[in-house]
């Protein structure tokens, strides 16, 4: 599971890694949120309104969801193709609950390299100034509750050094036996 706050640059980084890696087979998340300009063609989420999202939740289809700021969003449980790992690319609440079912998933968590970086990703992806403030403050818990269940942490400030990290920590992986939270710093 890649988990972060937002403008940590999760997306960008699993995007990389799976297309680099044909093993890895990215879950595609759920969400009520409206989507960002230009966002529909490329996104790793699935746009849906929220009743169709509740019916979903209510037949039991979501792996973990949750109500997050105004919108709904939840990772369907996966269904990869034969042989695929699976890479969640979730937010902390997600992962929690995740990990309540799966402890063996390892958790990777990405960090923007400072608040200021993070704000100025948010407003390059289109967020407004309001939302922006309001997803650098939750992002402060994000990280501190993060913390606790990461078997890894990658400061993304530069996004070749932050995926040759992730694709280290998947292959060493790959090679271990499962291990949950089991804390160190990559």
């Amino acid at each position: 599971m890649l988990i972060g706050p937002g403008g940590a640059g999760k997306g960008t980084i699993a995007a990389a890694l799976t297309a680099q890696d044909s093993s890895l087979w990215l879950s595609r998340s759920w969400t009520t949120r409206k989507p960002r300009p230009g966002e529909r063609e490329r996104s790793a989420y699935v746009f849906v309104d929220r009743p169709t999202f509740e019916r979903a939740v209510a037949e039991g289809r979501f792996f973990e969801w949750a109500e997050f700021l105004d919108y709904l969003m939840g990772t369907p449980i996966p269904d990869p193709p034969p042989g695929a790992d699976v890479l969640l690319e979730i937010d902390v609440q997600g992962a929690e609950q995740v990990l309540a079912q799966r402890p063996d998933a390892t958790v990777i968590l990405l960090l923007p390299p400072s608040p200021e970086v993070q704000g100025e990703r948010l407003a390059a992806r289109g967020d407004d100034a309001e939302h922006i403030r309001r997803r650098v403050e939750l992002g402060r818990s994000e990280v501190e509750r993060g913390a606790k269940i990461a078997a890894h942490t990658i400061v993304n400030d530069d996004l070749g050094q932050a995926l040759a990290q992730l694709t280290a920590i998947v292959e060493r992986t790959r090679t271990a036996a499962p291990c949950a939270a089991n804390p160190e710093e990559s």
